[in-house]
């Protein structure tokens, strides 16, 4: 073995063992490295503004870029909660979604899921910064002509597909109507039921213009009521009134609409394909939305007027009131995970 050959030999066999090592070590690196996150909780918000809060208090400060949703998640120290923005509207809401229930990095199969947003409120039944936890999210898929060449008897030109006129007997789903976990969506009300809700003095005088609507007087409070997802922003009194024989229609009168919102049939339609292939498990989902604005005018202004005027603090209030109730739901789950990593609460 010449001079030349030999040191090159010695470092061909070195770097031989040190290959077998790393071979015999390299297995159970890299299967940690590729197990997936055992997430507990996913916080899903829509825009900046409603996740603010849940980074800043409940220190999601690692970020985690994702293939498929425009901002990077955001997760705790010990990579148990997630907190996502989606995106606003419903192609955002399910791309996003089925982005986040398909990456291999989080196992999200004892996960629970609390859609988290603020809402347009029905001033029949709750006040600006009042929280709803819902049985039923409704979608909007519909037929519907202008309602000016509507029959003069029908109330909007809107109706069921498949349906000749609006508010039939019965109705074909269509993917329009998703059913939470009712026993976990009450344990959920009970938690936060009792809970004081932020007020802002400023709202009063807009809450005090909804004469013959007391619980749109209402400081802000918690209630179970049900949501009607459109990308239509639709507003006033007239479409709140198809807001709620809608909802009707596709619950079998069970529902009551509540809040309005541009997602969440989005989220829920995903999440029921994501629970077929047992990615995500749909008895673990809360939509909990909050009021913003009126889904109307008050007495005395148009719809128009209305529509254009602004929230003041409403979207404040609101964002305030998705954080406490939501995460009040949240760290009781984190704190009995013992139980409820199998044992889904109130069931």
């Amino acid at each position: 073995m010449s001079k030349q050959t030999q040191p090159t030999a010695i470092t061909s066999l070195l770097l031989s063992i040190l290959l077998i090592g790393l071979f015999c070590v390299a297995p159970t690196t890299a299967q940690s490295a590729a197990k997936p996150w055992p997430i507990r909780v996913v916080i899903i918000t829509t825009f900046p503004g409603e996740y603010e809060m849940w980074g800043e208090r409940e220190h999601l400060s690692e970020s985690v870029d994702m293939p498929g949703v425009e901002l990077p998640l955001h997760t705790n120290a010990d990579h148990t909660v997630l907190g996502m923005v989606s995106g606003m509207a419903l192609p955002n809401a399910s791309a996003s979604m089925m982005a986040l229930g398909l990456d291999p990095r989080f196992d999200l199969t004892h996960a629970y899921i609390i859609i988290n947003g603020i809402s347009g409120v029905d001033p029949a039944d709750a006040s600006i910064g009042s929280a709803a936890w819902a049985n039923y999210v409704v979608g909007d898929v519909m037929r519907e002509i202008d309602p000016r060449e509507a029959p003069a008897d029908w109330p909007y030109g809107s109706f069921p597909i498949g349906a000749s006129a609006p508010n039939p007997p019965t109705v074909q789903a269509n993917g329009n109507v998703f059913a939470l976990n009712p026993a976990l969506v009450e344990w959920a009300y009970h938690q936060t039921k009792d809970l004081k809700l932020l007020d802002d003095p400023s709202m009063l005088p807009l809450r005090n213009s909804y004469a013959g609507y007391p619980n749109a007087q209402r400081p802000p409070f918690v209630l179970i009521g049900d949501d009607f997802a459109s990308d239509h922003y639709w507003h006033g009194k007239i479409l709140t009134e198809f807001a709620n024989d809608w909802v009707k229609t596709f619950t079998e009168g069970k529902g009551n609409f509540v809040m309005t919102e541009m997602e969440d049939s989005g989220f829920m339609n995903s999440l029921t394909r994501l629970n077929a292939i047992h990615r995500v498990d749909i008895n673990r989902v809360l939509v909990l939305r909050t009021g913003s604005n009126y889904s109307m005018e008050p007495p005395g202004r148009t719809a128009l007027q209305s529509v254009t005027a602004r929230y003041g603090g409403g979207g404040k209030l609101a964002e305030e009131s998705a954080w406490l109730c939501g995460s009040t739901v949240m760290h009781n789950i984190l704190t009995h995970w013992d139980k409820y990593y199998e044992h889904i609460p109130g069931n």
